[in-house]
Formats: C-alpha cells, structure tokens, sequence
C-alpha cells in the first residue's frame, strides 16, 4: 500500500522537493544544439510533407491515366419504355395464338 506517514502538506512537500532534485540531475541541451535538433526535425516533417504529397499526387495521376474517375453512363428504361415492350410482346403472343389457330380451323 502506498506510504501514508504524514499529513498530506508533508507528503506533498517531498514530492515536490523529490521532483526539483530529479531536475537537477537533468542534463539540459545547450542552446546550439537545441537549435540544430528543432532544425533537423522541421526538415524532416518537410521532407515527408513533400513525400506524401507527391504521393497522393502521383496516385490521383495514375488513377486518372486508368480512367478510374471517369463517369460511367447508364442507360435507365422509363417506365413508359417498358410498358411498351410489354405490350409489343403481348400482342405478338396474341398474333401468334390467332395464326396458329386459324392454321388448325
């Protein structure tokens, strides 16, 4: 269970002193070399900002060279089309009942 010795304040005090030693063990970078690693990691975001443009570029390219964007037409029957489809199919039964029993009368 954790160290419950001491009111709060006294528990909270040595926190705060046991944070301040441990920042004093910290080896702080100097200002030159804090400025060459900020320099070394802005050119590397803007090397891959550029990478992953000219990627996405390069694929929407490709993919419009495939014709993958183009807008394909389809053709739709209204409903009056295929009404008369039926229609026509229906009397070209009808003429090819009365043919075949005109032939047989």
């Amino acid at each position: 269970m954790a160290d419950n010795k001491g009111n709060i304040f006294k528990r909270l005090g040595k926190k705060i002193s046991d944070i301040f030693a441990e920042l004093k063990r910290v080896t702080w970078p100097t200002g030159e070399k804090l400025a060459k690693t900020a320099a070394v990691v802005l050119l590397v975001i803007v090397f891959f900002a550029v990478y992953l443009t000219l990627i996405g570029n390069g694929g929407r390219w490709i993919l419009d060279k495939v014709g993958f964007y183009d807008i394909v037409e389809t053709t739709e029957t209204s409903a009056s089309e295929e009404t008369a489809a039926i229609t026509e199919a229906t009397e070209a039964a009808e003429t090819v009942e009365e043919t075949e029993s005109s032939e047989e009368g």
